[in-house]
């Protein structure tokens, strides 16, 4: 009998504590941010970015926890099982939606388990070749690889990288058959690129801009539906006339499953507000992250609709799952 008591004493509590005032007065201490990417990532740095002017508007420390490993995996399983209050939030990216197609299990439900809260940015890929190869458009890499089907090869940074699927869609697009040479990170994969040995790779941008100022590469084209300030010149895959090769590797903010929506809408706004500041919107910039504008219910549209867009792309590129 005391045992049911102070059982049923403790659900005005439990309910309480979940209503929505309480959720409006969130957040009353501090909140751990995971990020499922190595410290000194794009992806870690654009988080710690916003996350730094987010802190001060929310008047609260955010706790980065870095928690990289198995493709980014590790550190969303790891939020999956928090505590749908608020305190647990994940920065993702695009790479949310290609665990989905390249991993056999997960340690959680991509669709169901999360809520996407915020997008931050995103972020187009250029592609690149050796000055050695001798191509000065994506045109002539195009007839290249026409001209000997399969004999070309293009780097990634491993298979289901921003750079694999950028060049799935962009070979797929073009109507082109070549090799996949997946590296364990981008470093090598670049330094392959340079040396020749690598035919063409796609890369963000922020990493491709001091090699394409000293020639180390050429730029051939940018992944995306507009031109890049970083790099007016260069055109992009829609105006070389390959609009369906556009690949936006895109990041944003996540929290578990059934948070309480008022939390959900604070942090929404409160985030816009952060990338909106002058100062973070140009550090973001220089990380070659540019505004991509949406309420909450149309980022998570776009979310879902992007996993099922990779999933279709990785079934036509025939990426296997690991």
């Amino acid at each position: 009998m005391r045992l049911n008591t102070v059982l049923l004493a403790a659900i005005p509590a439990l309910f309480l504590s979940s209503s929505p005032s309480s959720a409006q007065s969130w957040p009353t201490r501090p909140i751990t941010a995971i990020i499922p990417f190595a410290a000194g990532n794009a992806n870690d740095i654009t988080a710690r970015i916003v996350f730094e002017q987010l802190s001060k508007q929310l008047g609260q420390p955010i706790v980065i926890e870095s928690r990289p490993g198995a493709g980014s995996t590790i550190g969303v399983g790891q939020a999956a099982r928090a505590t749908p209050d608020g305190y647990t939030i994940l920065f993702h990216s695009a790479t949310f939606s290609a665990s989905y197609v390249t991993h056999k299990t997960l340690p959680y439900d991509t669709l169901n388990d999360f809520t996407a809260v915020s997008p931050v940015g995103i972020s187009p890929s250029v592609l690149v070749a050796a000055p050695s190869k001798g191509w000065k458009t994506a045109g002539e890499l195009v007839a290249a690889a026409k001209a000997k089907p399969g004999q070309l090869n293009f780097a990634s940074a491993g298979i289901g990288a921003a750079s694999h699927l950028s060049a799935e869609k962009f070979n797929i697009a073009a109507g082109i058959k070549a090799q996949h040479i997946p590296f364990k990170g981008p470093v090598e994969a670049l330094t392959e690129v340079m040396a020749g040995r690598i035919d063409y790779y796609f890369l963000p941008i922020a990493a491709a801009i001091n090699h394409i100022k000293v020639n180390s590469v050429v730029p051939l084209a940018v992944s995306s539906d507009k031109r890049t300030p970083q790099l007016p010149d260069v055109p992009t895959t829609a105006e070389i006339g390959l609009p369906a090769a556009a690949y936006a590797f895109w990041n944003g903010v996540f929290v578990p499953a059934k948070t309480p929506q008022p939390v959900v809408d604070r942090l929404y706004q409160e985030t816009q507000k952060a990338i909106a500041e002058p100062e973070i919107k140009e550090r973001l910039a220089k990380m070659g992250v540019a505004p991509l504008p949406m309420s909450q219910p149309e980022f998570a549209k776009y979310f879902k609709a992007d996993v099922l867009d990779t999933e279709k792309l990785a079934k036509d590129a025939g990426i296997e799952k690991q």
